[in-house]
């Protein structure tokens, strides 16, 4: 099950993605990170008062202040990761935000994750197919920062310090959320775990939404959110898989690299619908991450 609900994860974080970028790209909206934050605190919860108030899920205040360190590791980092589609292509800021999920599979390398089960030539196959999906979510962001300088000035896009720097901050966060939140996990009720960071998204949303409107005096353009709730609507759906794909301990460091391979559906849609280039070294790193993402499925059947 961990496998399918890694994919959704990626279909729907993809999706996320790219209305985020549409929602996000305009260069005289100085705050639209912020709407988006509101955006997905908006949608995630009226998800959280579905599950608590229809669904029966209970959350206390122990799950919220247990769960918040973890809660604000990803709020922060997608933060960041909103800020940066304002100053750089989806289809390089998503590669580099999502090598997170490689980071998260060398800590549980590190520490010992690997099934010990698993030996001889399966043990090689499962890291084989682990370095795969590592090398060609990194391998994206590397081509894409080598590549198309004169298409990303014409773009008025650059590579500047902050441009880069803000998805690499997203990806160490990220990392760091996903490590803990496996830890986490094994002491919450996922359902309540998945309620209790709603509700603290719901909280930064507010919170926003009192800057923008009340401090910063900013209008809020149906035409200009519309994108952004979309894409809060695939960010909510694609967490709730996330959640329980996580939460199978034994299967985390498989199910990491996997999720975060959704960087390279983003590129594809980045390629489709906004037009970004596509050379034959995307599509390499492309097929690299597919291999990898069939192996690990083929090889936990």
């Amino acid at each position: 099950m961990w496998f399918w609900l890694s994919l959704i994860a990626l279909l729907c974080w993809s999706g996320s993605d790219l209305f985020s970028k549409i929602g996000c790209r305009d260069a005289d909206d100085h705050l639209a990170h912020l709407k988006m934050v509101i955006a997905v605190g908006v949608v995630m919860g009226l998800h959280a008062a579905y599950e608590i108030f229809i669904g029966g899920v209970s959350v206390t205040w122990h799950v919220i202040w247990t769960y918040l360190p973890v809660s604000l590791l990803y709020i922060v980092s997608m933060a960041l990761g909103y800020v940066g589609l304002r100053y750089i292509e989806l289809s390089i800021s998503s590669p580099i935000c999502n090598a997170s999920g490689a980071v998260v599979a060398v800590l549980y390398l590190c520490f010992g994750g690997l099934d010990e089960d698993l030996s001889g030539g399966m043990r090689v196959m499962v890291l084989l197919a682990i370095a795969l999906v590592c090398v060609g979510v990194i391998g994206l962001g590397v081509v894409e920062s080598r590549e198309d300088d004169e298409l990303r000035r014409a773009r008025r896009y650059a590579k500047s310090w902050l441009a880069l720097a803000l998805p690499v901050a997203y990806c160490l966060l990220d990392a760091a959320g996903t490590f803990a939140d496996s830890r986490v996990l094994t002491r919450l009720d996922p359902d309540a775990a998945n309620c209790a960071y709603e509700l603290t998204f719901l909280f930064a949303a507010a919170v926003s939404f009192v800057y923008v409107k009340f401090i910063r005096h900013d209008r809020f353009l149906p035409k200009r959110e519309g994108p952004k709730y979309v894409g809060a609507l695939f960010e909510t759906a694609g967490q709730f898989a996330y959640i329980y794909a996580i939460a199978d301990e034994d299967h985390v460091m498989y199910a990491a690299p996997i999720i975060s391979a959704y960087c390279a559906a983003s590129v594809l849609w980045s390629r489709i619908f906004l037009r970004e280039k596509l050379s034959w070294r995307h599509y390499l790193m492309l097929l690299l991450i597919v291999v990898g993402i069939v192996l690990i499925g083929i090889l936990d059947l």
